[in-house]
């Protein structure tokens, strides 16, 4: 009886295998020449950037002592020397060191090298 019973569940297992619809599927590729433009990839690939956004904004710039006045949000005031970027519409357009001092949220930096501008934004190294 065990014997007919497992020749009965491997033939209906095997049966299951060779079902008719899956012989009429279309292939996996779709029918010829009709490509669906909304169809996820079939294997998509994920792209990790880092964060991006801003630590801090220019307010003030004096070109001629060459420092600038930065502005940053509530606890994320950089500590002194510490050195950041500086960018204008994405792209890197000078480095500042913090020299201080600290008002509120304000903070004073040496323009170290490049061009800075009010709103200019403030990103760490």
């Amino acid at each position: 009886m065990r014997k007919l019973a497992c020749v009965l569940i491997s033939g209906a297992m095997l049966a299951g295998c060779a079902w008719p619809w899956q012989a009429h599927r279309p292939p996996a590729g779709g029918m010829a020449g009709a490509t669906p433009t909304n169809a996820p990839p079939d294997n998509p690939k994920f792209i990790v950037t880092p964060e991006t956004t801003p630590v801090g904004k220019v307010v003030r710039v004096n070109d001629n002592a060459r420092f600038a006045v930065l502005n940053f949000p509530v606890g994320t005031m950089p500590g002194m020397e510490q050195r950041l970027n500086v960018y204008r519409h994405g792209l890197k357009v000078g480095e500042v060191k913090v020299t201080g001092p600290q008002q509120d949220d304000n903070t004073v930096a040496d323009i170290v090298t490049g061009e800075v501008q009010v709103g200019d934004e403030l990103r760490s190294n």
